[in-house]
């Protein structure tokens, strides 16, 4: 039976789709095709997908935080398990547009849920996000760690949807499982992530705004990793045995971080971009910004105990294959 993917449009989404499009699986993917970033990038992902997999592949445009919309969208379609990656991203367009979140984020993720309960879906994966762990100052960040103070919106509607979540696989026993993303980076990414930016600036020979003076670490995670991890959690839903899980649930709710398990220093990542664009990047250093942390390190031992979980691509490898896909797809 297909299984449902939510913002398949999107970067983590449309990755998702075409791994499991390309096993066999059969997909109907949503989204509501924003303008949060060129929806040329969005609609040229579904067209990578319907050319190469054609009536596996089913698109149906909505915005899942109108459950109306949502509600009549899925009338008559089959699915049995759900892959909930649509959201409002951004740290910082959280403090620039705080409702669009509330509505994408709190919203919508309650929409699903409810599509989960009165579908009786076998399993929805869902996105959360390595920003609930705020300025913890213990590395590497552990899922059994308090996440109760968020310095983000974005965090927040994160935090709520775990919270939420937990409810619903307590109440109606929905087999759920939250997936803690580090970092995501790699083709077909998003043109607000920093290494798509800098990639731009540097190689148009523009100054890159580097934060905090450049006193950062981050645990950045190759999109082919990711996915790997995304679609073990699919294949494998948490039982509903009564024994803790991942997290500390008791219902079938579990909770994953996935990364590199690797903190890399920013600048390391910047000289692989000069690197493989064949120029040196000229820096404006600036001081923090507002809703950002200056490390993260994901432990993975969860996911690694659980599922056999194994990320493979470090950044000398994943930085380069970034800049060709963006020479290539920029026919530059």
């Amino acid at each position: 039976m297909p299984t449902l993917v939510t913002g398949a449009a999107g970067f983590i989404g449309f990755h998702v789709a075409q791994r499991m499009l390309a096993r066999g699986d059969e997909i109907i993917g949503i989204d509501s095709i924003n303008d949060y970033y060129d929806p040329q990038l969005k609609r040229d992902r579904l067209q990578e997908l319907k050319s190469a997999f054609g009536e596996s592949f089913r698109f149906v445009r909505v915005d899942f935080a109108d459950l109306e919309a949502l509600t009549r969208a899925l009338e008559g379609l089959e699915f049995d398990r759900i892959i909930h990656l649509g959201a409002q991203a951004g740290v910082r367009y959280s403090i620039e547009n705080p409702h669009a979140y509330v509505q994408a984020n709190l919203v919508g993720h309650l929409n699903l849920l409810e599509v989960a309960r009165h579908q009786r879906a076998s399993h929805m994966v869902y996105a959360s996000s390595s920003s609930v762990y705020g300025n913890n100052k213990t590395l590497p960040f552990r899922v059994e760690d308090r996440v109760d103070h968020p310095i983000s919106l974005y965090a927040a509607t994160k935090k709520a949807d775990e919270l939420m979540s937990e409810t619903y696989a307590h109440l109606y026993r929905v087999p759920l499982t939250g997936l803690r993303f580090f970092t995501v980076y790699g083709p077909w990414g998003r043109p607000d992530m920093a290494m798509w930016i800098f990639t731009r600036k540097i190689l148009s020979g523009q100054p890159i705004q580097v934060f905090n003076h450049g006193q950062m670490r981050r645990d950045f995670t190759y999109i082919d990793d990711i996915v790997t991890g995304v679609v073990a959690c699919h294949d494998n839903p948490p039982t509903d045995d009564g024994a803790p899980k991942a997290g500390g649930s008791l219902a079938p709710h579990r909770l994953y971080n996935i990364g590199n398990h690797r903190s890399e220093d920013l600048m390391r990542m910047i000289e692989l971009l000069e690197q493989s664009c064949g120029c040196k990047a000229d820096f404006d250093f600036q001081p923090m910004q507002p809703g950002d942390v200056p490390e993260t390190f994901a432990d993975i031992s969860a996911i690694q105990q659980d599922l056999g979980f194994q990320p493979g691509t470090a950044i000398d490898v994943g930085v380069p294959r970034f800049v060709d896909w963006y020479r290539r797809y920029h026919r530059l």
